[in-house]
């Protein structure tokens, strides 16, 4: 199964440093993106984020939370978070549930690793309704952060 446009977003309760987590349905009120990411570290991965990082305000100005999530342990993915020098959290999905409920389950990736997120966007509105969703055919595709922004605009 798959969050869909037009349907409640999956909650989730995600670490995103070690002892401390987010919960999606405690940020109803704001708009949230959420992008999934394959790998730290890996050149995509990389330059989305800084992407993201870098035109941040624009995000903040259509009040919307940004959240980063991948299949990464919680130590790595602040590490790669200081990396990126994002202004927003990255949240691990270590146990790989918020990927299934979302189904952006990657089965192959690189070098015979298996069941990594899907390069994926989902735009989620104040109420916690999906609003938009992109998920890339292979992990090399970067989103189209303009039609994530003109989704937010609404």
């Amino acid at each position: 199964m798959s969050a869909t446009v037009g349907t409640p977003a999956p909650d989730f309760k995600l670490p995103s440093t070690p002892g401390e987590f987010v919960t999606l349905s405690e940020l109803k009120g704001k708009s949230v993106v959420l992008l999934f990411y394959p790998a730290a570290f890996t050149s995509v991965c990389t330059k989305e984020m800084c992407a993201v990082g870098e035109d941040f305000s624009a995000y903040e100005s259509l009040n919307a939370t940004v959240l980063a999530i991948s299949v990464d342990m919680p130590w790595a993915a602040q590490k790669f978070k200081a990396e990126t020098g994002a202004p927003f959290a990255f949240l691990s999905d270590f146990n790989k549930e918020v990927i299934a409920a979302y189904g952006v389950v990657r089965h192959g990736f690189a070098f015979g690793l298996r069941d990594v997120a899907e390069r994926a966007v989902f735009v989620i509105d104040a109420e916690g309704t999906i609003r938009y969703r992109w998920v890339g055919e292979n992990p090399g595709i970067f989103p189209d952060l303009g039609a994530v922004k003109a989704a937010l605009a609404g």
